[in-house]
């Protein structure tokens, strides 16, 4: 080598490794590099340095697919975090040690990683459609208890049974006679389930079996009292309608199948041992073999078959930018120490070996064109405008103008309350859900508006986001001994937190409002004019009247 070519060495380190620090700080001051690289961009380098301003841009939350990208970002701060406190060091010490050791010396340091939201939001676009369902699902499953994560899924699929039960059910077996009675056994277990669990979180220790208690007696009163015995019969049949016993009653149908469903998978996931991890999975870890080439190797892999592309974003990707960055500084003739996590070595060492190998520096940052079909928009399209020709076609079919303002006023009314509603269960301001709740109409026939945008851009003038939230958020996800119902209190007071479930949840309740009213208000309106099975006649005659009407029009 002569005097004039660089060389680079790079270490892998261990981010939430005491030794790792130890082993940065003794290359830097044997070796006396040129430059010394760190696997950091601008942002974090900043942050971790205490320069980086704390307000977040929260409008950048609010657009698209952002809200998950932070999900994911907020996913990987705390499992991160959680190995840091169990080994008690900060994560990414190394990092800054890093930078610390090389200031003390006088030598510059290079910042060679590619920004953490380009990453971010790679590493999500790069996620197949299952990939997410199955990082979703390894949350839910993995740091879960067993009992809760069953009751949940099992409530999701009833959410989704009962409706398609309301309007298939009779074809069933289900009678007008049985919704009455789980119509009343519904009621009877809501107000029983109240009831008791203000009393079993009130004098059992432990939350879950206070509310499995809760649920077990309340579903045991509507099953005897109210579906066995029929004690409730009369009062549902004087004071609700029969659309309301339709809706009540198959939703609890649905919900009572979805709970049996849960309990299944709730057992199923106690005998194959899917219950929260917790701090045993970390104890299993020794945070100085986390930089062993093999310990390495397997974990790389383990992550890579489970999101393949998740791991090209996040791991190979940034191999190649920071690879990129390693050589220029080569070419340059210098002499440089990269310090990087232990993952990525091997994969930036292989480039450096064989620099024909690495990927165009543009393909690794900025838009990428998937050159496939932009199916959802063209569904979101062909949604927008089915929903106007639904109406139109009805029109040129003779239906009246009073039926299809009130079809239209029910269709706004339904999915304002419910988009409303859930906003302010997340802890909207009422301008906010008010907000959410007036367009809630329009952006459920326009997938690509949503109207949890609106009520969060409202829901900013009242309150400021900040970085040191997601701080926040780790560390009461890692307090195990404040009662759910607390915790959860704790999280809404967090205003990250609360501004993205005021998001989600507002149009969660647009979701299911477009779902019930397709599936239950539909039904009722159209039963004065032959019943559901009518509609396609009727479009079929508007379609014919207006191209009548066109026809006349053009000649």
């Amino acid at each position: 080598m002569t005097e004039s070519e660089g060389s680079v060495r790079v270490v892998g380190t261990a981010h939430v490794s005491a030794e790792s620090v130890r082993e940065v700080e003794e290359t830097i001051e044997d070796e006396r590099p040129d430059v010394v690289a760190v696997e950091l961009d601008e942002g974090r380098h900043r942050q971790m340095r205490g320069e980086e301003p704390d307000d977040l841009d929260a409008g950048d939350l609010l657009q698209g697919n952002t809200v998950f990208q932070f999900f994911a970002y907020w996913m990987l701060s705390y499992v991160q975090a959680r190995m840091g406190d169990k080994f008690d060091i900060q994560p990414g010490a190394e990092l800054l040690a890093a930078v610390e050791t090389a200031e003390e010396f006088g030598i510059p340091v290079a910042l060679v990683d590619r920004d953490i939201q380009e990453t971010i939001r790679r590493f999500w676009k790069r996620m197949t459609f299952f990939e997410k369902l199955r990082v979703v699902g390894s949350l839910a499953f993995g740091v879960t208890d067993s009992r809760v994560a069953g009751v949940v899924f099992g409530l999701i699929v009833g959410v989704f049974l009962g409706p398609l039960l309301g309007v298939f059910g009779g074809a069933l077996g289900v009678t007008q006679t049985l919704l009455v009675r789980l119509t009343g056994g519904a009621l009877l277990a809501l107000i029983s389930g109240y009831v008791l669990s203000e009393l079993t979180l009130r004098t059992m220790a432990d939350d879950i079996v206070a509310l499995v208690v809760a649920a077990g007696g309340a579903l045991a009163t509507g099953l005897i009292f109210g579906v066995g015995l029929g004690l409730t019969d009369p009062l549902v049949e004087q004071y609700l309608g029969g659309f309301a016993v339709t809706a009540l009653g198959s939703m609890a149908l649905g919900l009572g199948a979805g709970l049996v469903v849960g309990l299944v998978v709730a057992g199923l996931m106690s005998l194959t041992g899917s219950q929260a991890a917790g701090d045993e999975e970390f104890e299993e870890f020794d945070p100085d073999e986390l930089t062993d080439t093999d310990v390495v190797t397997a974990m790389m892999e383990e992550f890579r078959e489970f999101s393949p592309g998740g791991a090209e974003a996040l791991i190979d990707e940034r191999d190649a930018f920071i690879a990129h960055n390693l050589l220029d500084l080569r070419e340059q003739g210098k002499r440089v120490v990269a310090i990087v996590g232990a993952g990525h070595q091997a994969g930036i060492e292989s480039y450096l070996a064989n620099p024909e190998s690495l990927p165009l520096r543009s393909s690794l940052s900025g838009e990428q064109s998937s050159g496939l079909v932009p199916w959802g928009k063209i569904i979101a399209v062909g949604i927008t405008l089915g929903f106007v020709a639904f109406f139109v076609l009805l029109a040129m079919a003779g239906v009246g103008n009073g039926f299809l303002l009130r079809l239209f006023v029910a269709w706004f009314l339904i999915n304002g309350i419910f988009a409303a509603g859930f906003a302010r269960l997340a802890g909207a301001h009422w301008p906010s859900a008010l907000t959410g709740g007036a367009v809630a109409w329009l952006t459920s026939i326009n997938p690509l508006l949503a109207p949890g945008w609106f009520a969060g851009y409202v829901e900013l003038r009242y309150t400021t986001v900040s970085v040191g939230d997601i701080g926040t958020l780790n560390e009461l996800l890692s307090d195990e001994e404040t009662p759910i119902g607390e915790l959860v209190g704790q999280m809404l007071r967090v205003p990250l937190f609360k501004l993205i479930m005021i998001v989600g949840l507002t149009n969660v309740g647009s979701f299911i409002a477009s779902f019930l009213f397709a599936l239950y208000v539909l039904p009722a309106f159209f039963s004065g004019v032959g019943g559901v099975e009518e509609v396609p006649r009727l479009m079929v005659e508007g379609a014919e009247n207006s191209a009548r009407a066109l026809l006349r029009w053009l000649t």
